[in-house]
């Protein structure tokens, strides 16, 4: 019992293990990383409240679109966490996390978000469930640019969490699809807590697009040996879907200041409810296609690495 724990305790760089206690290991330290940045990040924005005078016990809060800024930038914490338990704890180099010196890939990933989004977005337009309602004459730009920044950081931390701290750890030393199946587990697990209140049908479709989602940035990773056109896709996403089209995110109302106004008409599986597009049927179809797409590259590539 005493080896067992050593080898899954995340405290140590053990790997020479069975493949269940790996994973197992590695979870473990998704676990820790993920909830010792929350806690901290949560412990720097009471901070920032008391210093500026607010008393949070009493229901003093900054305003909406301040707690949303704080929540994407405080994810900065989780990002340092992730590089933390890698260089200190698994005594690796970031490169082995993907982190290359090249961040091109960031760009790469960005258009593939873009395109992959506007495919979708057109799709459930072309049934009449989301609807065009016009561009904001006097957008705040300066609040979507800072949203932009949050969202760069906010992608990248639950990259580096899911596809550097977990896939990339695991996918030399067990079978590449249980390495991609325990960074899609992970990153599923961290958006749970989106769909507290949606109805079966939403939770069953929104789990789904996560499950195709985390495998098309799992592709990405592994066919660019970096993990810049995961957290660039990831990141873009989020902001386009947020404060270009003004759509929900995830389950939240769309950004407070946004460039396009959209809007669902109704609620039904077509256009995701108010969890938004990514608990569509439309949208599972497109992005399972995207990552067949991409599980194809990632194959065809590793066949020719091989001949």
């Amino acid at each position: 019992m005493k080896k067992f724990i050593r080898n899954i305790s995340p405290f140590n760089n053990r790997t020479e293990m069975p493949a269940a206690m790996l994973v197992v290991k590695k979870l473990l330290m998704f676990i820790i990383c993920y909830w010792s940045g929350l806690l901290l990040a949560e412990g720097a924005v009471i901070g920032a409240m008391f210093i500026f005078g607010k008393n949070f016990m009493q229901g003093e809060m900054f305003s909406d679109s301040v707690m949303n800024l704080l929540k994407y930038y405080g994810m900065i914490v989780v990002l340092g966490a992730s590089v933390f338990c890698w260089k200190i704890i698994e005594k690796r180099k970031l490169s082995e996390m993907g982190v290359t010196k090249n961040i091109r890939g960031w760009f790469i990933g960005a258009l593939i978000g873009m395109g992959i989004l506007a495919v979708c977005v057109a799709a459930i337009a072309l049934t009449g469930s989301i609807r065009f309602d016009g561009v904001f004459t006097t957008p705040d730009i300066l609040m979507i640019l800072l949203m932009l920044g949050g969202f760069i950081i906010q992608g990248a931390a639950e990259e580096f969490l899911c596809r550097g701290l977990v896939l990339c750890s695991l996918k030399d030393r067990v079978p590449m699809p249980v390495a991609i199946a325990a960074s899609t587990f992970v990153f599923t697990f961290n958006h749970w807590g989106n769909f507290t209140g949606s109805e079966p049908k939403y939770i069953f479709s929104g789990v789904f697009c996560l499950i195709v989602i985390s495998c098309v940035f799992s592709f990405l990773t592994l066919k660019t040996k970096s993990i810049w056109a995961a957290c660039g896709l990831h990141s873009v996403w989020n902001f386009c879907l947020s404060c270009v089209l003004g759509l929900n995110l995830s389950g939240s109302e769309g950004a407070s200041a946004a460039l396009i106004d959209m809007k669902s008409v109704g609620e039904n599986l077509l256009n995701g409810g108010n969890y938004g597009i990514e608990a569509s049927i439309i949208a599972d179809i497109v992005i399972a296609a995207a990552a067949v797409l991409m599980w194809q590259l990632y194959k065809k590539n590793n066949t020719e690495r091989q001949a």
